[in-house]
């Protein structure tokens, strides 16, 4: 067996032992929350009426100039859905903070209306949605030239890419741009 092969097998099997801690990680709760809202979480364990409610009361005052000075954000579904649609295919750090709340489908994928195109020299194209969100063409081609009002459809790919189906033509890999 080559030096090689034995390094690939231990490599392989390192990382078929650690699988399981990577799942069970990934898979667990957020290892903190702000202390603010953490607090307010921590009433519902105070058995006594009386000293529940003042904790509560306590606790949300916190949380309320918490949020009002900006030490915490506070969002909705809505506003989750609303964000990462903005930021989809932006190199951004992770917003797992605010996509945990979505569903798998709801963030790997958007739709868009084209606002306008544009061809370079090589015709490779670039596409401004009506969300503001610009997209080039890297790879591929289209059989039908994109217009003002074209349909698209972008989703995430292997090894962090993009691909945009434009008026149910074959996909094209493309990177956002804006």
């Amino acid at each position: 067996m080559s030096r090689t092969s034995i390094v690939t097998a231990s490599l392989l099997g390192v990382l078929a032992a650690a699988a399981p801690m990577l799942a069970q990680a990934r898979d667990k709760e957020p290892a903190s929350r702000a202390p603010a809202f953490q607090e307010v979480l921590n009433c519902r364990a105070i058995a006594d009426s009386g000293q529940r409610l003042a904790c509560y009361d306590a606790a949300a005052a916190k949380m309320g100039e918490a949020e009002s000075h900006g030490e915490i954000v506070v969002i909705d579904r809505a506003q989750a859905r609303r964000a990462h649609r903005e930021a989809f295919g932006l190199p951004l750090p992770s917003l797992d903070f605010v996509t945990r709340a979505l569903a798998p489908g709801e963030v790997d994928r958007v739709e868009g209306v084209v606002r306008s195109t544009r061809a370079d020299a090589s015709g490779r194209w670039t596409f401004a949605l009506e969300d503001g969100a610009v997209w080039r063409m890297i790879d591929g081609n289209l059989f039908r030239d994109p217009h003002p009002g074209s349909k698209v459809s972008i989703r995430r790919a292997t090894l962090g890419s993009f691909i945009m189906n434009v008026d149910g033509q074959p996909a094209v890999r493309v990177h956002r741009d804006q």
